[in-house]
């Protein structure tokens, strides 16, 4: 069974790994790895930044028992339209 000290260990080892690699190169090729890497993150960034209010919620989610227990009354001072609050299902009928 894997302890947090021995995933530490192997994170530690694979992280030193990379560093090791990366100065060993030249300073030419980390430039060249430097650019290729900023265009392959360019979209992931854009990614993370539109969803980043969809992950704290979800990190409060999993992480916080009071983001289960929200009130539905502030949606009434939220003064919201009735067909935005049906597609949170919130405006549905339970008869």
């Amino acid at each position: 069974m894997n302890t947090p000290k021995i995933l530490n260990k192997e994170t530690n080892n694979f992280l030193n790994v990379i560093i090791k690699n990366w100065e060993n190169l030249e300073e030419s090729q980390k430039s060249v790895l430097i650019k290729i890497w900023k265009v392959l993150t360019y979209k992931w960034q854009l990614q993370i930044l539109f969803n980043l209010p969809f992950l704290i919620w979800w990190v409060m989610d999993i992480s916080i028992e009071e983001v289960h227990e929200f009130d539905l009354s502030l949606l009434t001072y939220l003064n919201l339209p009735d067909w935005l609050i049906s597609l949170f299902g919130f405006g549905l009928s339970s008869s």
